[in-house]
C-alpha cells in the first residue's frame, strides 16, 4: 500500500524547500502541493493541485488532486478526481457520482460512500482496527507523553535559544544537502560510534556517554523539525511559538497513522539533527571569522 507517499511527499517539502513550494495549486503550469493545518479546503472545478494534505478540516474536491489526498480529521466530499490515493483517518469520504480515484480509498475511521458512477480503480481498504483496548490505551499514553515531552523542550529551546532555531531555518533553506547529510551521519554515526567505544577497555566511559546522550539529541532533532516545519508553514511576523505548536501539532497527529509515525519521527529527527549542526557550524565560522587578529 502508498500510503505513506502523500505524507512523506508533502512534510519533506515543507521541511526542505522554499515556502512558494507549498501553495493552493494553479488554474494553469505546474500543480503545487497544499498542506493545510485547519480547513475547510475546496479545490475548485478548474482547480488542480499536487498532493494534498489537510490536518484539521472538511475537505471538498470539484477539481483535480493529481498526487494523493489525505485528511485526518475532516470529511472529503469529492465529485472531482485524485490521481493517486484517498486516505481518510477520523472521518468519511463521500464519492459522489463520477468522481474517479486513480489509487486505492483507505480509511481509518468511517466507512466511505461510493455512490453509483463513482470509480476507484485500487482497493477500498479499512487500514487499522483496534481490538485491544489496553494496547490502545498505551500506545496513547506513550504517544501523549512524547507530545508534551516535545513541547516542553520546543518552549525551552525558543526561551534559551531562539536565534538558534532562527538559523536552523536559514540552514535548511541556504544548505537543505548539507542538512541532510549532517543528520544521516549523526543519526546512524553516533550509535556506531558509541557502540564501539564500548567495546574498548579505554572508551568504555565515552560510549556509555554516547549512549546516554542519543535519546536526548534525538529528541532535540525531533523538536528542531517540528519548528521547522511551522516556521516554513507561518513566516515572520507571524510568532515563533505559534510557528513551532503548528509544527508540533502536524508531527504528533501523523504519527498517530498505523507505522507511518515511525517514518516521520526518522525523517524529522535526521533533518533536525543535520540543522543544528550546520547552524552550529556557521555559528562557529562566523565567531572565529569576527576575532581580530592577534598583533
Amino acid at each position: 500500500m502508498r500510503m505513506s507517499r502523500a505524507v512523506l511527499v508533502a512534510l519533506c517539502l515543507a521541511l526542505l524547500l522554499p515556502a512558494t513550494a507549498l501553495g493552493q495549486g494553479s488554474r494553469g503550469g505546474s500543480a503545487k502541493d497544499w498542506v493545510t493545518v485547519t480547513g475547510p479546503v475546496t479545490v475548485g472545478p478548474n482547480q488542480t493541485v499536487g498532493n494534498l494534505i489537510v490536518i484539521d478540516g472538511d475537505v471538498r474536491v470539484d477539481g483535480r488532486v493529481r498526487g494523493d489526498l489525505v485528511a485526518v480529521n475532516g470529511d472529503v466530499r469529492l465529485s472531482g478526481t485524485v490521481g493517486g490515493d484517498l486516505i481518510t483517518v477520523a472521518k468519511q469520504a463521500v464519492l459522489t457520482p463520477g468522481a474517479h480515484v486513480g489509487g486505492n480509498l483507505s480509511y481509518f475511521g468511517e466507512r466511505p460512500v461510493v455512490a453509483p458512477g463513482a470509480k476507484v480503480e485500487g482497493d477500498v481498504t479499512r487500514v487499522t482496527q483496534i481490538t485491544d483496548p489496553l494496547g490502545f490505551v498505551g500506545f496513547f499514553a506513550l504517544w501523549l507523553a512524547v507530545s508534551v515531552s516535545a513541547l516542553v523542550l520546543g518552549l525551552l529551546m525558543l526561551w534559551l535559544a531562539p536565534a538558534a532555531l532562527d538559523a536552523t531555518m536559514r540552514a535548511v533553506t541556504t544548505r537543505p544537502w548539507a542538512t541532510i547529510g549532517w543528520g544521516v551521519l549523526l543519526f546512524f554515526g553516533l550509535p556506531v560510534l558509541a557502540l564501539l567505544a564500548l567495546i574498548t577497555l579505554v572508551g568504555a566511559p565515552l560510549g556509555v556517554a554516547l549512549g546516554l546522550a542519543l535519546w536526548p539529541l534525538y529528541a532535540m532533532g525531533y523538536t528542531t523539525s517540528a519548528w521547522l516545519l511551522g516556521r516554513r508553514l507561518l513566516r515572520p511576523p507571524r510568532g515563533r511559538v505559534l510557528a513551532f505548536f503548528t509544527g508540533l501539532v502536524i508531527l504528533r497527529v501523523v504519527s498517530l497513522v498505523p507505522w507511518i509515525g515511525g517514518v516521520i519521527w526518522l525523517v524529522g529527527t535526521v533533518v533536525g539533527l543535520g540543522a543544528l549542526a550546520v547552524a552550529l557550524w556557521e555559528a562557529r565560522r562566523t565567531a572565529v571569522g569576527a576575532q581580530p587578529a592577534s598583533a
